[in-house]
């Protein structure tokens, strides 16, 4: 089968990826450089199964920039673009998805679209309506940065946001390429697997403001924030997971999905509290931690590392990015210490890339996530990381 994928970031290679172990897939982006890295077997974003697939195994995955080339012959389209939200509007700036979808139905008229980006809820419908196709399926995608290629290949559920046989197959194509085949095969309405998606991250958004806010109890109380999140979530109704406090919520899905869902909400009054609240939890904590460290009185704040978690070069979004805003506001100097950042400057910060100056003029040191790099100058670190670990 001939599939064509659009945008390759971590959705959309792999996706790419998974697929072209089994059919023919090419690989639509706009970026060269990105193309040429696929193209070289090369990965141009950090996951650790993507490399290893890109550089040991038989894939049938072309990418290419020629927008003709890729639309000409595909069954599928499946299109991954960025949608990002629009503080101005209240709303998913859905332009590229828009873009992308319109352009697939001119060039190919005979291709089911996918659409894998996160969109608003009731999107596809109003696009269908609105282009007068039926030719366009919904369906969620439920990685992790870092992790997108194997959590393609161990899928905890597969939605489709359409009742028919081409849902149906498409699920099926997923499936085919996954190492994991024991797994539950939804499919739905359109809206309803767009709410899936957004409502599933809300309700990961709240656990992690949840226990932040646990810990700032603990915090401010004196109190053992390992003891009592261990205790609370050994119970099997709570589990052990997404309960490690850090900065905030950050990262490409959390802070704008979290955004869109109270949007909605707003926008067709139904009554809540609880997800303006999950918004408003977050701003809350990264005010607290600035609070925290302003109370040290230092005169030059570090920031060890932007990246959200260990493992990953991404920090879009980043939590510590607003906590950085925050102490800049309040007439602190910040410092950065990023790896990944090549320039002097960033954000008007400086970037100091030689880790014993770094700890030699920080007076506070904020650490997200705690590394043993920093174990000779604990007394200056400040985090929140009780489990060392993600």
């Amino acid at each position: 089968m001939n599939i064509t994928v659009v945008g390759l970031g971590y959705v959309g290679l792999s996706i790419a990826i998974l697929l072209s172990q089994n059919h023919e897939v090419v690989g639509l982006d706009i970026s060269k450089e990105r193309v040429d890295m696929i193209n070289s077997k090369k990965s141009p974003i950090k996951d650790r199964e993507i490399e290893e697939f890109l550089k040991t195994k038989k894939l049938h995955l072309k990418a290419t920039t020629d927008m003709e080339e890729a639309y000409r012959d595909p069954e599928y389209i499946i299109v991954a673009t960025p949608t990002n939200y629009n503080p101005e509007t209240n709303y998913f700036d859905t332009s590229s998805v828009d873009s992308v979808v319109e352009q697939a139905l001119t060039l190919n008229k005979n291709a089911i679209i996918v659409i894998k980006s996160t969109v608003p809820i009731g999107y596809t419908e109003k696009k269908r309506k609105e282009l007068n196709t039926d030719m366009i399926i919904f369906s969620p995608e439920f990685l992790r940065e870092g992790r997108a290629l194997y959590d393609n290949l161990y899928p905890s559920r597969i939605v489709v946001g359409e009742k028919s046989e081409r849902a149906k197959r498409f699920a099926e194509l997923l499936l085919e390429g996954a190492i994991k085949k024991d797994v539950p095969i939804i499919l739905t309405g359109a809206t309803e697997a767009e709410a899936i998606k957004l409502f599933a991250n809300t309700y990961l958004a709240m656990r992690v403001a949840f226990f932040n806010e646990l810990d700032t109890f603990a915090e401010l109380k004196g109190l053992s924030s390992y003891e009592i999140i261990q205790g609370v979530c050994l119970d099997p109704r709570i589990g052990d997971f997404y309960n490690n406090p850090s900065f905030g919520y950050g990262g490409y899905c959390l802070p704008k999905d979290t955004k869109q869902i109270l949007s909605d909400f707003v926008g067709n009054n139904v009554p809540h509290t609880l997800m303006k609240a999950i918004v408003e939890a977050n701003v809350i904590r990264k005010k607290h931690v600035v609070q925290m460290v302003l109370n040290r009185k230092p005169k030059i704040v570090g920031i060890y590392r932007l990246v959200m978690k260990k493992g990953s070069d991404n920090f879009r979004h980043s939590a510590i990015l607003d906590v950085i805003e925050y102490l800049k506001e309040a007439g602190v100097e910040v410092i950065i210490y990023e790896p990944i950042i090549k320039e002097n400057l960033f954000k008007g910060c400086k970037v100091v890339n030689n880790l014993d100056s770094f700890k030699e003029v920080s007076d506070v040191i904020l650490a997200n996530r705690l590394y043993e790099e920093l174990g000779d100058v604990k007394g200056k670190v400040y985090t929140r990381d009780v489990f060392r670990r993600d």
